[in-house]
């Protein structure tokens, strides 16, 4: 799916999920506090404005998939890792800007880049606390990654999935991914999914307009 594809289909989304907003209907506790605080959380966060500017500063160095996604995924994901403080971060798939919020989420933290399964180094016995896979228009390479990550997942594992609804090969990856016996709760914003790996939580799927 293209960026214009899309932009016209956006109001359509919105309607679509419009009941599955703020967290309305969700009684897990763990789900609502991720809904509220994390994915609608709106603190203008003082990084925000020194990542931005940094990504600006950098964009005659980088191609043109730098600056290809939106404000609005790139400072979530800078949300995101600073609500699961991970240990190891793997960026797995289109490298851009959003490298920047990913690493600024947990100062400190491994981060591990692979724009290709090559690339894809990870050291014995180390697990993946956070994944960023994000190449939707190669969900072979997606399901690869997912395959070799999910086996090195703890319980506060989280894993980011992009475009799960851009495609009919996308959706079906993301369906088998839910589905997996590793996984737990997950969470579809459309643009993005979300998979925890906390077996001691009920495992279901929560729709949020994103």
């Amino acid at each position: 799916m293209n960026r214009m594809t899309l932009a016209l289909k956006r109001p359509f989304i919105w309607l679509l999920r419009f009941r599955h907003r703020c967290g309305y209907g969700v009684h897990s506790p763990f789900a609502f506090n991720l809904i509220t605080q994390v994915i609608y959380e709106n603190t203008p966060y003082y990084k925000y404005k020194d990542l931005a500017g940094k990504e600006k500063s950098l964009v005659f160095e980088k191609d043109r998939n730098w600056k290809y996604e939106s404000k609005k995924i790139k400072r979530f994901l800078f949300r995101l890792v600073n609500y699961a403080q991970p240990d190891t971060i793997v960026d797995a798939g289109t490298l851009a800007a959003s490298s920047l919020y990913l690493k600024a989420g947990k100062e400190g933290a491994d981060y591990i880049p692979a724009s290709g399964l090559p690339d894809l180094f990870l050291e014995a016995d180390v697990p993946v606390d956070f994944l960023y896979l994000h190449d939707y228009r190669h969900p072979v390479f997606m399901e690869e990654v997912f395959r070799i990550c999910v086996a090195r997942t703890t319980g506060k594992s989280v894993f980011v999935i992009e475009g799960i609804r851009y495609t009919p090969e996308m959706s079906a990856l993301w369906k088998r991914m839910k589905q997996d016996e590793r996984t737990g709760i997950s969470f579809d914003l459309y643009d993005l999914g979300i998979l925890f790996f906390d077996k001691t939580k009920i495992k279901q799927d929560y729709i949020v307009n994103f």
